[in-house]
C-alpha cells in the first residue's frame, strides 16, 4: 500500500496499534479541511505493529493530551516535504482542561469556571490525581 508523501503537515507516528482511531476522534481530525490518512497495524521493527496518522496541514496539537493517551507517540512536523521538527512525547506532569474530575464533592463540581487539572502522582502506573481533591483521574491510557 502506498500513502503519498505530504508537503506540509504533521505525522503522528508510533501510535500503539489500535489506538489511531481513538486519537483521530479525540483530536477531531474529521473537522479538518485537508487530507488525513490513517494507517492501522503498520509493520514496525520496534513495536511489532503500530498506527500512523498523516495530516496534510500544520495544525495546533495539544501534546499533553496526545502524551496522556499514548506516551510513545512521535510527532513529526513536515515543511516543504522535509522533516522540520520531531517531538518524542512523554507523560506530562500536569494535565489541564483535558479530563474531568468525577468526584461529586470536588470543588470543580460546584465552581464551574475552575479548570480541571490533574498531576502525575505515579509515573510507573500512569496515575493522575485531581489537584483539588486528590481523586484518581479516569484512565484512558491502555
Amino acid at each position: 500500500m502506498i500513502i503519498g508523501q505530504i508537503k506540509d503537515g504533521i505525522v503522528l507516528d508510533h501510535i500503539t496499534a489500535g489506538r489511531g482511531m481513538e486519537i483521530y476522534q479525540i483530536l477531531k481530525l474529521h473537522n479538518l479541511d485537508c487530507t488525513v490518512a490513517m494507517i492501522e497495524n503498520a509493520e514496525s521493527e520496534k513495536m511489532g505493529s503500530k498506527d500512523i496518522i498523516k495530516v496534510a496541514k500544520v495544525i495546533d496539537l495539544n501534546f499533553d493530551i496526545l502524551a496522556y493517551i499514548d506516551p510513545g507517540i512521535t510527532v513529526n512536523i513536515i515543511q516543504d516535504g522535509k522533516l522540520a521538527k520531531r517531538e518524542h512525547l512523554t507523560l506530562p506532569e500536569r494535565i489541564r482542561g483535558v479530563i474531568r474530575c468525577k468526584n461529586p464533592r470536588c470543588i470543580t463540581s460546584t465552581e464551574q469556571e475552575l479548570v480541571h487539572e490533574f498531576r502525575l502522582t505515579d509515573p510507573v502506573n500512569k496515575v493522575y490525581r485531581c489537584i483539588y481533591c486528590e481523586n484518581v483521574a479516569p484512565s484512558i491510557i491502555k
